[in-house]
């Protein structure tokens, strides 16, 4: 389980690297294969589309039964969000006698906060907005929770052209808890050619442009803005 970070080659850890080099066989979703392309060569590449992660993960664990070194690629981290959790939980289930080494990434939210400044300075949450696996009544309990324990918030998946209200909601449990000048910074497509980094308020950045490939960051009620930058102070005295 190999994460690859946001996507540029210059946020790919050497662990990363050295696994997929080691590996025979790399498998992964089409877009990230893409992003590791430079590491794939003579080697036997299988990519899939979104929504076919347990098929894939299935895929690469019947392989490395069989002998062959595989690496299944995650952007971020596969352990936050990614696969890495299924990727145990299918070989139990399957009875399958395989070694699984995990190879940490950098984190979306790690990389979002890095281009906004230092917004999860403090205690934060994360928490993904698609409720594909995930009741949305369960997801919107969370909410309130970090909401009201005044938590800074990076916000995965969230809003797609079909889920709109999700990210809506969101925000009107924040608004309960915060004023919406509180600051809320907005991070797309991360360490490719797309990236784009806005920074907004807890009132108005709904009408920024937030998609799939978007980390939202909604800051405490101790996050500022200092030289254009999201900051949530630590406590240090000064």
């Amino acid at each position: 389980m190999v994460g690859i970070g946001p996507g540029s080659p210059l946020d790919r850890t050497p662990r990363a690297s050295a696994a997929i080099a080691a590996s025979g066989v790399v498998v992964g979703y089409r877009h990230y294969i893409d992003l590791v392309a430079d590491l794939t060569a003579g080697k036997q590449v299988i990519s899939s589309a979104m929504l076919q992660e347990t098929a894939r993960c299935q895929q690469a664990l019947q392989l490395a039964a069989s002998g062959h070194t595989v690496s299944l690629i995650s952007s971020g981290d596969p352990g936050i969000y990614g696969m890495a959790g299924l990727a145990y939980e299918l070989a139990e289930a399957l009875h399958l006698d395989v070694e699984i080494e995990v190879v940490p990434g950098i984190s979306a939210a790690g990389t979002a906060a890095s281009r906004l400044g230092a917004p999860l300075m403090l205690d934060f949450a994360t928490i993904s907005l698609s409720d594909l696996l995930v009741p949305w009544q369960q997801i919107q309990a969370r909410l309130r929770a970090v909401a009201q324990a005044d938590l800074a918030t990076a916000l995965y998946n969230p809003r797609s052209h079909r889920r709109v209200h999700q990210l809506q909601e969101a925000a009107a449990i924040f608004l309960e808890h915060r004023p919406p000048s509180t600051p809320v910074g907005i991070a797309t497509a991360l360490g490719t050619e797309e990236e784009h980094v806005v920074l907004s308020t807890l009132g108005t950045f709904l009408d920024e442009e937030i998609n799939m490939r978007s980390i939202v960051i909604v800051g405490s009620s101790s996050t500022r803005i200092i030289d254009g930058h999201m900051v949530t102070p630590r406590g240090y005295k000064l």
